[in-house]
């Protein structure tokens, strides 16, 4: 049913081609003929190199799959697999030291450290949260989650329970901002005298011990502005609240800078199959570039429009104005080298790279941002920060590079307008992570790992070694310490410091605020100057470790270490060999796989719902996205490909998950049950990504959720005509 539109050559989805020539170009100087001239070269010109590239990987693939075939039975020889590796072209020699080249980049990128929200782009209140997340209560975050190790009770305000929050607030004053001879609950009020902020105690007044951590106040606002590591923190003087009422000084709140940047993925986090879902997810990147996104929302039985937060103004302590942001530096994420999309086809009537389309699209909407010349802005030196995911190896980086310089030229752009951030999350990559980002030196502004993806590439390339250890025992392997590490030192090598971002992955369960405050510092002091946080809450919680750990010194700490490079660590297959799991273990480990699969593709596939919290088996709220589903799967596949468990035992599992699936959604009014019959697509899909996953390429999970999910989105068209 989709109505196709004659672009250049291209067949565009109507819905497509309107955003694009009704939203996205006005205001841009750039002409319908000239976008239309560029993708159609894009995708003619690189469509063929993507392909190639992608052949390629399957050729790796089966080399490395007749090398572990050919030894099955024996011992693993690791010394002799390297070897292969290289003969091969898999592991690819290092040139000479280097330093990148990237152009200038946003502070927030380059010099100041600090949390990174993933949200997905096509939901515009949670695009517009994470934005906005650039400044977060700690007063709210420490009332309303676990992180003083418990639960608020009841509905209304606790007095007790505010009073340990403040208490708590204060004592974390007391270790990152703290007063000259006196503690911050002992001050009664607040005053500026000079250049100087004096607090009055019982015993007299003090001052901060660092007078330089006094940034200047705002006082129409009541607030008091002070630093740490180059972040903010905005102390809230209102004695009319009932917390500032109750306050000695005052104060009603600590405000923190929270989420420095946010990343609007058009990638693992949203089901987009089609020209109407690319053109939902685009616009809202539009809205976002443009200032005006909005979006009506109701909470506590009221209405309200969410709208982006305004840019923030203060008076410097010598009297200077001060403007700071208000909203997170946002980057995009775009779709990996992988999938093509329905919404384009090109002469041949194939279905063009959708990475190439991202490309053309998200850097055509950031030119609303690069207009801005004063006001608020995304970018302050007129940079586009595009993440690009599941690359492998440095030929895959090269081909990015070639992808933007080609989009920068059809869009009238200086050469290197678009950074480039490296997901070092496929095996191939991070075992040439050098190489990789010397293919982008001019461009790269982040690289980061992702364990998940990294785990499931990991088990797919090696499925025919054996089988692997279950899932929960991954972390202890040598290859995911070698890979955390080798992330760090490799960046920092190759001059990352104090020019682009060296980042840590996802904390996953949004719901455990006090395991990740124990936890998550270990991210700063790893030497990542930002760490993925799933909630804006929980990047006010995970911002305070940024306040504990001076980033800048620790990543200068660790590039004295000269550790080792790990290479043979990082290579490492987890082989379960000499483990023999117990029945209850195996069993543990299918139900705990299948619950994760089913609970995330019944929404992906019947709802559309690309990234949410799904219940897990113990009902314990975890964020769930493809590179969760990708792990899960392969780690089933790789279990029934050798032995390990049987289909039919596996298929009992998903029968039985299933069941606790449907009851774990059973509030939701547009859920589908895929109990008694387990004959919905969903169920299928999840069915396809266990017993097909060992040939799904590189173990990835898109090409059978879209084709499940065009499947529900036909039948739904066809039942309302």
């Amino acid at each position: 049913m989709t109505v196709r539109i004659m672009r250049k050559g291209l067949r565009v989805d109507g819905c497509l081609a309107r955003f694009v020539e009704e939203r996205a170009l006005p205001g841009t100087g750039i002409t319908a003929d000239r976008f239309w001239t560029g993708l159609a070269a894009l995708c003619h010109d690189l469509g063929p190199k993507n392909r190639a590239l992608l052949a390629r990987r399957d050729g790796l693939q089966g080399q490395i799959d007749a090398w572990h075939l050919e030894r099955r039975g024996q011992p693993h020889d690791a010394a002799a697999y390297a070897v292969f590796l290289r003969e091969i072209g898999y592991l690819l020699p290092e040139g000479p030291d280097f330093s990148i080249e990237t152009g200038p980049t946003d502070p927030e990128i380059a010099s100041v450290c600090g949390p990174q929200l993933v949200v997905p782009i096509m939901n515009a209140r949670f695009a517009l949260n994470a934005a906005n997340a650039r400044w977060g209560s700690l007063y709210d975050a420490y009332y309303g989650t676990d992180a003083l190790g418990d639960l608020p009770q009841g509905a209304g305000f606790d007095a007790a329970r505010g009073a340990r929050v403040v208490a708590a607030a204060k004592a974390h004053l007391d270790q990152v901002v703290p007063l000259a001879g006196a503690a911050w609950a002992a001050v009664t009020g607040l005053a500026q005298d000079g250049a100087a902020l004096v607090l009055q105690t019982a015993s007299g007044p003090v001052g901060l011990a660092d007078p330089a951590q006094f940034l200047g106040t705002a006082p129409e606002r009541g607030e008091v502005l002070l630093g740490c590591h180059g972040l903010h923190l905005r102390l809230v003087v209102d004695p009319r609240t009932p917390v500032g009422a109750a306050d000695p000084a005052g104060i009603s709140d600590l405000i923190l800078e929270s989420a420095l940047s946010s990343i609007m993925d058009c990638e693992d986090s949203i089901a987009a199959v089609d020209g109407e879902d690319k053109a939902l997810a685009y616009g809202n990147w539009l809205g976002l570039m443009q200032g005006d996104l909005a979006e009506v929302v109701e909470k506590g039985g009221k209405t309200f429009t969410r709208r982006l937060a305004p840019d923030l103004a203060f008076v410097t302590p010598s009297g200077a104005p001060l403007v700071l942001k208000g909203r997170a530096l946002m980057l995009v994420r775009n779709v990996g080298h992988l999938m093509t999309t329905p919404a384009v086809l090109d002469r041949d009537g194939r279905e063009v790279g959708e990475g190439l389309l991202d490309a053309m699209v998200t850097t055509l909407c950031a030119l609303h941002d690069l207009a801005k010349t004063d006001g608020a802005r995304n970018s302050v030196t007129g940079s586009v920060y595009v993440v690009k995911p599941k690359m492998h190896g440095p030929e895959e980086v090269a081909f990015a590079d070639e992808m933007f310089t080609a989009v920068e030229a059809a869009l009238g752009l200086p050469r290197n307008t678009v950074k480039l951030g490296i997901m070092d999350e496929e095996r191939r990559t991070s075992a040439n992570l050098k190489e990789c980002i010397r293919a982008a030196r001019h461009r790269v502004a982040f690289i980061n790992t992702g364990f998940l993806d990294r785990t499931g590439d990991e088990i797919h390339t090696s499925m025919e070694a054996g089988p692997m250890v279950a899932k929960a025992e991954m972390k202890s392997q040598p290859w995911i310490s070698a890979y955390e590490d080798r992330n760090v030192d490799i960046g920092l090598a190759c001059g990352l410091a104090g020019r682009a971002q060296i980042g840590k992955g996802m904390w996953a369960a949004p719901d455990r605020m006090a395991e990740m405050l124990e936890a998550k510092i270990g991210h700063p002091m790893a030497g990542a100057n930002c760490a993925w946080v799933p909630s804006p809450t929980a990047a006010t919680l995970h911002a305070t470790h940024y306040h504990h750990v001076d980033v800048a010194a620790r990543q200068h700490e660790i590039a004295q270490m000269h550790r080792p490079a790990r290479l043979d660590d990082l290579l490492t297959i987890p082989l379960a060999t000499g483990r023999n799991y117990s029945e209850a273990e195996i069993a543990d480990e299918i139900e705990n796989n299948a619950q994760g699969i089913l609970g995330y593709v019944v929404r992906w596939v019947d709802q559309g719902v690309g990234c949410s919290k799904v219940p897990d088996i113990h009902d314990i709220a975890l964020m769930e996205d493809r590179a969760t589903c990708r792990i899960s799967s392969q780690a089933l596949a790789n279990w029934l490909h050798h032995g390990v468990v049987k289909e039919g035992r596996v298929m009992e599992a998903l029968h039985k998950m299933a069941r606790v699936v449907d009851r774990q959604n059973a509030g939701d009014a547009a859920y589908r049950p895929m109990a008694p019959g387990y004959a919905g697509l969903a169920f299928q899909a999840a069915c396809d990504l266990v017993f097909l996953g060992r040939v799904q390429p590189s173990g990835y999970t898109e090409p059978v959720l879209h084709a499940r999910r065009a499947q529900v989105k036909a039948a739904q068209l066809k039942a309302a005509m």
